[in-house]
């Protein structure tokens, strides 16, 4: 599995990224987490390309996860784009993905479905697990299996029992981490690197991964490996992100 972090920005893009979008290459599918303005550089790394299908899963809908959902239109994705999201998914994608905002879904060039989680998790062709985490309005975090590695992914959330429960033992976590050391709010949830490390050491994850640092809150790319340094205190194998950073996952190097 290769896995290529398109955006890795919270909140607006700078000069440090596009807002959040990660790419998950398997075998067999090409797995979209949210949908950022990083999602514009997926035909970039082959995204749908020779009929491979498209999964995209948004967490939620505040707009630094949905804003890249106007590029729809630039894709080929001839396989179909399933897209996943929380209850209410197609009457807010139904508003937000159609005019006067930008085309609508039935009018891609390619066939486009939406699914709501949990709900309709059994109609997706790989084992999928999707829990609220904390945040301030409804936000899934996901556990997927594909190729024999468990990926867990837990955006915009403050410290959960979902969180540990989505990465128990997963082969890698990708966890935002908009809050730098020490900082947090309990009306307006996010994980810093000390939060991030704790879920990881919890679950017993075997890698973590950092995304969605708040773009006001880390200006520079100095700061990211800051918070990086400051997981690794508390989690050994974590790492920061930052756009078009490329990783490998296989069973034999775990």
């Amino acid at each position: 599995m290769k896995i290529i972090f398109l955006g890795t920005n919270g909140w607006y893009d700078t000069d440090t990224g596009n807002t959040i979008c990660t790419l998950l290459r398997t075998e067999d599918y090409d797995i979209l987490l949210d949908a950022g303005n990083g999602l514009a550089k997926a035909d970039q790394y082959g995204t749908g390309a020779d009929g491979r299908p498209v999964y995209l899963f948004l967490s939620h809908f505040h707009l630094d996860h949905v804003a890249g959902l106007h590029t729809l239109t630039k894709f080929s994705f001839s396989g179909g784009l399933t897209i996943c999201g929380p209850a209410g998914s197609r009457d807010i994608l139904t508003t937000l993905v159609n005019q006067p905002f930008t085309v609508p879904l039935k009018d891609l060039p390619y066939p486009a479905a939406v699914r709501e989680l949990p709900g309709e998790v059994t109609s997706l062709p790989f084992p999928v697990t999707a829990l609220p985490l904390r945040h301030a309005s409804l936000t899934l975090g996901f556990r997927l299996i594909l190729d024999g590695l468990t990926v867990s992914y837990c955006p915009d959330t403050g410290y959960c029992a979902n969180a540990v429960t989505l990465a128990r033992e997963a082969d890698l976590l990708i966890a935002e981490c908009a809050y730098r050391r020490g900082q947090g709010s309990e009306d307006w949830p996010h994980l810093n690197p000390e939060t991030a490390a704790r879920i990881a050491g919890e679950a017993r994850a075997k890698r973590l991964a950092l995304v969605h640092f708040d773009a006001r809150i880390y200006p520079n790319l100095e700061l990211r490996r800051e918070a990086e340094r400051d997981a690794r205190a508390i989690f050994l194998s974590s790492f920061a992100t930052f756009d078009d950073l490329e990783i490998e996952l296989s069973p034999s190097l775990l």
